[in-house]
């Protein structure tokens, strides 16, 4: 009798696939709204769908294809003295490659050809080749809106793509659409031969929960497993999911702070992938951006907007000193993590809302759902009444103590 697979089995098999999952389910979603591969969608300000979107930049997204036959051309222009930054993601949420003047300091724009590694497709003179280990990437080109997001949104518009070529294209990967703030059950390995063939795992060392979640797939044809399966997913995989997620997988905590151990770059933690694609997709590498997740306040109780909030930053760790080009916070929501509406459509607070700081130099924040009396108007972020949420606080090429992870951010406190 063939031994039956374990409930650990089963829970790690469910959460590695579902890192997978959620970029699939993505790119469903990105074709349904009119995506064409190799053309850039540029969006207007705040206008993306994703958890925890960061509203200090303009994006612009495509997915690209390249091939044995084909390169992409990226039209990078010339920015300088703001963030900006061409970022390609695999199929499974991971960082392939980034264009921007840290990366490539001697021509950081110009020509780039988008290449598929190991090809020997011609490019024109003068771009700067990049080869990427896939033939097909998601891409975000990103530009700080900063104090004059016209400029900002002129520049964005003059990122170009083109394909050199006629690329093959794949088939976009039918696997369920979901509800972020639904569990998906055993389905999930009903496409699992789906999700894997359509784009392999470059992780060494994670071939064995491939491996399972195929045995799993197969497993799930006999209705007594599958109903087994689908109890153990209910019971244990989302369980150790949302465990996890308290400190996103095996990152860490202080003050209230959830900061992750990895992003953009997972290597063998397939769970903070998964936690990271679920919670905030198409995340860069800690070069580019760190963030802190406080879903409490100094008692460990969750944030609810039926309270009032602070977060004061001393005059000597003031939160501009982390960043080399900006910080800022917002608020989402529990459930789906989109920003939380209002009345004054006010869902973020950074280095350009002309924050003012107390007579000792201090800079306090506030949250709540109408203004404190001593709050400057723009050091106060509205939280709704009744309303669950999250705060996201984002340091842009993080220095000091947010680069080596020695620094937590100060506690919420409630008033």
């Amino acid at each position: 009798m063939k031994e039956a697979i374990s409930d650990q089995a089963i829970s790690d098999a469910y959460i590695y696939l579902l890192g997978r999952l959620l970029v699939t389910r993505q790119q469903q979603l990105d074709f349904k709204q009119g995506f064409k591969w190799n053309e850039l969608v540029h969006r207007k300000p705040g206008e993306v769908d994703w958890p925890n979107p960061n509203l200090d930049v303009a994006y612009s997204e495509a997915w690209v294809a390249a091939d044995e036959n084909s390169c992409t051309m990226v039209s990078v222009p010339k920015i300088e003295g703001r963030y900006y930054t061409v970022h390609f993601l695999n199929g499974w949420g991971e960082t392939i490659a980034n264009i921007n003047e840290r990366l490539f300091p001697k021509r950081p724009f110009g020509e780039f050809a988008i290449c598929f590694r190991g090809t020997n497709v011609e490019v024109p003179a003068g771009a700067t080749r990049i080869d990427l280990p896939v033939k097909y990437s998601r891409v975000l080109a990103r530009v700080e809106l900063g104090s004059d997001p016209d400029t900002a949104i002129a520049l964005q518009h003059q990122f170009k793509f083109r394909a050199t070529g006629t690329p093959k294209l794949p088939e976009i990967p039918k696997t369920p659409l979901f509800e972020l703030e639904a569990a998906l059950g055993v389905e999930a390995f009903e496409a699992a031969d789906i999700a894997l063939d359509s784009e392999p795992d470059l992780s060494v060392g994670l071939e064995v929960l491939g491996q399972n979640a195929r045995a799993i797939a197969k497993a799930v044809k006999d209705p007594a497993e599958r109903v087994r399966i689908d109890h153990v997913i209910r019971t244990r995989a989302l369980a150790d999911f949302g465990k996890a997620g308290a400190i996103i997988g095996h990152g860490t905590m202080g003050n209230g702070w959830a900061r992750p151990g990895v992003v953009g770059e997972y290597g063998l933690d397939y769970l903070a992938r998964a936690l990271i694609n679920h919670g905030g997709i198409w995340a860069n590498i800690k070069p580019e951006v760190l963030y802190y997740r406080g879903s409490v306040d100094q008692a460990g109780a969750e944030l609810s907007g039926d309270n009032v909030y602070t977060l004061t930053f001393p005059k000597d760790g003031l939160p501009a000193q982390y960043a080399t080009f900006f910080w800022s916070v917002i608020a989402v929501d529990s459930q789906r993590f989109r920003v939380l509406p209002n009345p004054l459509n006010k869902f973020l607070i950074n280095n350009q809302s002309g924050v003012k700081c107390g007579q000792d130099g201090s800079l306090t924040l506030y949250f709540a759902d109408q203004k404190p009396a001593d709050a400057p108007d723009s050091n106060w972020l509205p939280t709704p009444k009744g309303q669950k949420y999250r705060l996201t606080f984002r340091f842009y090429r993080p220095t000091e103590g947010v680069a080596n992870g020695t620094y937590h951010l100060p506690p919420v406190i409630k008033r």
